[in-house]
């Protein structure tokens, strides 16, 4: 597979914009750990190589176990997830697929059992980010593999 455009190289101020909004995603008081799950499932949703590559590598490196990322695409399946990291998990799927399942009433509330008004909504535009960022990187043919985290 070969990229078809450098997105960052053509259009930096956007991008910069999007980086921007990631330093802001990780200065909310959502957990490093929740938000990569989110991130990752999402990505498992759309099928964003590049995406899960990165996020999973990120996971890791914050301590994540390999039990906990080879089950998330059936994490209602198991008992390997806190209430709230599933009630995130929950939220990221129906944002997901927003348009074959929207967030009911139902979901709403059960979020918010988990989250305070504040933290469901930088949630959602976590949940919205890595939409975006999967949006991007399979359209424009994003090569996985060579991303490594931060070292801490």
């Amino acid at each position: 597979m070969q990229a078809r455009l450098n997105y960052y190289a053509i259009a930096p101020d956007a991008a910069k914009i999007m980086m921007e909004f990631e330093k802001y995603i990780k200065s909310t008081n959502l957990d490093a750990t929740l938000l990569e799950l989110v991130k990752t499932r999402a990505s498992q949703i759309n099928g964003c190589a590049f995406c899960l590559d990165m996020h999973t590598k990120d996971a890791r490196a914050n301590g994540e176990t390999e039990q906990r990322l080879y089950a998330l695409n059936a994490w209602r399946e198991t008992d390997f997830y806190t209430e709230q990291e599933r009630a995130a998990l929950a939220l990221a799927e129906a944002i997901t697929q927003i348009s074959v399942n929207p967030v009911s009433d139902e979901l709403y509330h059960a979020v918010r059992k988990h989250f305070n008004e504040k933290d469901f909504v930088d949630l959602v535009y976590a949940i919205n980010a890595i939409n975006s960022w999967n949006r991007l990187a399979i359209t424009m043919r994003a090569i996985p593999g060579k991303y490594q985290p931060a070292k801490k």
